[in-house]
């Protein structure tokens, strides 16, 4: 694969966020990197389907499937001082492409603006979407919820 094509084939940022808004984020980055992580509870799951899902994203992962808005991946660690190996550090739903999660995604930018980070992976066909500050975990869970109900009234 030549460079060329690999550049195409990168993870390319679809949201729009401010150079102070980045800023922002890569000090709260590197401050969770200096501080000591302390697990509160354990990491909590639930079955969709047959698969294991955190159980903060149930409820809008749940109304997303019954939209046929195909998700691939989720997790949503809901401290910053939850383990860094069993959690993410920013929550987010992997989502497979095609016209109802394109559509689901222009709401949920509109909707959660530069709280949302969106990124497209051609290779893979699929966005990842994830709460663009740290520490924001639950409240992106709570968003991708509200999302979820619009996107189901407006059909």
């Amino acid at each position: 694969m030549t460079s060329l094509s690999m550049a195409c084939e990168a993870e390319k940022v679809i949201s729009m966020h401010a150079a102070l808004r980045w800023q922002r984020r890569e000090r709260e980055l590197q401050n969770w990197r200096a501080r000591e992580k302390i697990t509160k509870h354990p990491k909590q799951t639930l079955l969709l389907g047959h698969v294991a899902i955190d159980a903060e994203l149930l409820p809008a992962l749940t109304l997303l499937k019954e939209q046929s808005i195909p998700t691939e991946f989720s997790c949503a660690g809901v401290s910053v001082l939850d383990e860094p190996e069993d959690h993410s550090l920013y929550a987010y739903i992997t989502f497979l492409a095609c016209e109802q999660t394109e559509r689901f995604i222009q709401l949920a930018m509109k909707r959660m603006k530069h709280r949302l980070l969106v990124t497209f992976e051609p290779a893979r066909n699929r966005y990842d979407l994830s709460s663009f500050y740290i520490g924001h975990n639950r409240s992106f869970c709570l968003m991708m919820l509200r999302c979820a109900q619009a996107a189901a009234n407006e059909q």
